[in-house]
Formats: C-alpha cells, sequence, structure tokens
C-alpha cells in the first residue's frame, strides 16, 4: 500500500481502533441499529437533495463504515457497493445486508489499495461525514473517486469543516494548524458516539484545508457543479452540542462556526 512504515502504522492503529468501534457504535443510540432494522433510514437531508432520485444507479461508498448508509440508498433503490478498511465492519455490513435482503456489495480495503476491488465504473461516488480526516495524502483519494465514476458520472461529498478539528476536543481552544502540517496523533476515552465506552484509544489523523480537496479533485479532471458550507453539524458529534432544530446541531459558545461543508462534482 504505502513504502512508508510510519504510515503503515498508522494505518494499522487506526484499521484496530475502526474494528473495536465497530462494536460500541452498532450497539449506542447515536447509530440506532434498531430504528434502522425497522426500516428508518440513515442518510439526512443534504445528502438526500444533493443526489435526489437514485432508482437503478450504481453508488460506490467510500470509507463507509458498516454500512448504514449504504444500506439505506439500498432502500432508495440505488445498486450500492460500500469500501471500508475494517474487517469487523464489513462483516457487520455485510450480515446486514443478508439480514435485510439489501443487494449491497461490501469490500474490505484501504481506498488508496483498491486495485482490483470495485474495479469498474459508477453513476455516483459518495462520501461523508468524518471521512477525509483519517488520510494523510488527498491525491491517491482524488485519483480512486475519478477512477470510478463513469462518464457523466457525480462525486457527492460532505464532511465536518477543516476548521472544527483546529480545536481540542472540548473544543476550548484552537490546537492544530488549518493546514495539513502533519499528522495529528491523540489518545482518547470512547468514541464520538459514546464517550464513555471502553478504555483509553490511539488515532492519527490529518486536517485538509479546503483548498487542498478542491485542488485534488480538479487536478484529476473532475468538475465542481456546487459548494456548501453549513452553520450546523447534521450529527451531535462534538463537545457542548445543542439542537436548534430537528437534526440540527451547533456548539454552544462557537455558533459563529462553519460545522460541515459539501461539494458536487462530475466527471465530464
Amino acid at each position: 500500500m504505502t513504502d512508508d512504515p510510519q504510515l503503515e502504522r498508522y494505518f494499522t492503529e487506526n484499521r484496530e481502533l475502526w474494528d473495536e468501534w465497530t462494536d460500541i457504535h452498532a450497539a449506542s443510540p447515536f447509530y440506532d441499529l434498531a430504528a434502522f432494522e425497522d426500516g428508518e433510514s440513515t442518510l439526512r437531508e443534504i445528502e438526500r437533495e444533493a443526489l435526489g432520485d437514485v432508482s437503478g444507479k450504481t453508488l460506490l461508498h467510500l470509507q463507509c463504515h458498516f454500512g448504514l448508509d449504504t444500506l439505506s440508498w439500498a432502500r432508495l433503490g440505488a445498486r450500492p457497493t460500500g469500501v471500508d478498511f475494517s474487517p469487523r465492519a464489513i462483516a457487520l455490513a455485510r450480515r446486514l445486508a443478508a439480514k435485510h435482503h439489501l443487494p449491497v456489495e461490501f469490500h474490505c480495503a484501504n481506498i488508496y489499495a483498491l486495485d482490483g476491488i470495485a474495479d469498474r465504473r459508477f453513476d455516483i461516488v459518495f462520501t461523508s461525514y468524518g471521512a477525509l480526516g483519517w488520510l494523510p495524502d488527498l491525491g491517491p483519494w482524488a485519483r480512486a473517486v475519478a477512477a470510478r465514476l463513469a462518464p457523466g458520472g457525480v462525486f457527492f461529498f460532505v464532511e465536518f469543516h477543516p476548521v472544527v478539528w483546529m480545536f481540542d476536543s472540548e473544543l476550548q481552544s484552537i490546537r492544530y494548524s488549518y493546514f495539513n502540517r502533519g499528522v495529528i496523533s491523540e489518545t482518547a476515552k470512547g468514541s464520538y458516539a459514546n464517550r464513555d465506552e471502553g478504555g483509553e484509544r490511539r488515532s492519527h489523523g490529518w486536517n485538509h484545508p479546503i483548498s487542498d480537496v478542491l485542488g485534488a479533485l480538479l487536478g484529476v479532471g473532475l468538475r465542481l457543479e456546487a459548494f456548501a458550507e453549513y452553520d450546523y453539524s447534521a450529527y451531535n458529534c462534538f463537545a457542548n452540542m445543542y439542537e436548534v432544530a430537528p437534526g440540527r446541531w451547533r456548539i454552544r459558545g462557537h455558533e459563529e462556526l462553519p460545522l460541515m461543508y459539501s461539494l458536487r462534482a462530475s466527471r465530464p
């Protein structure tokens, strides 16, 4: 995957982290697996409106975790394929697909090593909410997106704003650069879905300014169609949040911060 042993160590430790998180997340109210199994969609308004009617369309979901959004796209009529690097997450995703008779294909792979995996063209490539910060370099990511988009295909991406990742975990003070100045390694208890579950775990991430995201996608020939920033989060996943409207959360004391952004691009 990479010739850099340090980077390989980061990937290995992050994969082990997400394996542990899969069990925690599947049992958490944050993911509300029971509601999904009762028929509720996990997709948010932003991505549903951006992609519209997906009936019959092929869709590749990168960094899909244990597949609830991927499976929700299938319920809307898409023909999805999910990819994630956590074996435990993919195993659970496959069980859920079989249990609910949803025709979804899941692959376990790092998106930096997709050769031979989901190796075809899709109408839609999708990724969302907390995915990009686990990638050290956006060049291979953008090339993977472009390589798997059919001509005229759409890439839709919605992500937490890089300004948020400048702060410490309690969002009290700025700790990190807005720019990608190297790995951000942290040790913290629990996860964003359950801060009290389990012991302390080590993670490694990277902040990516929006200019780097746009530059990577434009650099592989994609055409930007839409871009938006949001003053709310679709998830209650940061410290000191409160709900201002159904499914819209802000950080108390930091209401002026941008919390998410989205973009839609296409392959000519």
